[in-house]
């Protein structure tokens, strides 16, 4: 099993089943003035980056091109919980249209005639759009069967050595 960290663990069935869902991505990043921000967003994977896109003119937009360390959490709501956590650098790039990851994003989480209805009244809203790619540089899961939070693999660990 990779180590948390490893990002191999993008190949994982978990990280799999999350990258491939229709489960909102979770952005994290530091604002201007240095507090934490964090805001639900698609997503789309390419195989090597996680693709989002929105407004030029967002907030996120003020803040990224200056502090680009990102955190990304992809989970599922029922038990076992199952979370992918992502640490990497947005790339951020303002494009004609949309990026064709977020059309794919829009299919995927619309389907294709409801995703092609939110695509054409997005692209009447603005010319332009923002694409950030992020590129992992540290891939963590949690799926509460083999891969727990840190601190209670520790104390599971203890316990089962008390008990042994």
């Amino acid at each position: 099993m990779s180590k948390q960290g490893d990002l191999s663990l993008l190949n994982d069935p978990v990280a799999q089943e999350l990258l491939q869902s229709t489960r909102l991505a979770r952005l994290a990043y530091v604002w201007t003035d240095g507090t934490p921000r964090v805001i639900p967003v698609w997503f789309h994977w390419d195989g090597r980056e996680l693709v989002m896109a929105g407004p030029p003119d967002a907030p996120k937009m003020k803040s990224l091109p200056r502090n680009s360390k990102v955190a990304v959490t992809i989970d599922s709501e029922t038990w076992p919980y199952h979370a992918l956590l992502v640490r990497g650098t947005a790339t951020c790039k303002v494009v004609d249209g949309l990026p064709p990851e977020y059309v794919a994003s829009a299919r995927r989480y619309m389907g294709d005639e409801q995703g092609e209805a939110w695509v054409a009244n997005v692209n009447n809203m603005s010319p332009q759009s923002a694409r950030i790619a992020i590129r992992p540089e540290w891939v963590g899961i949690l799926d509460f069967e083999t891969r727990w939070p840190s601190a209670i693999e520790k104390r599971m660990a203890a316990a089962g050595a008390a008990t042994a």
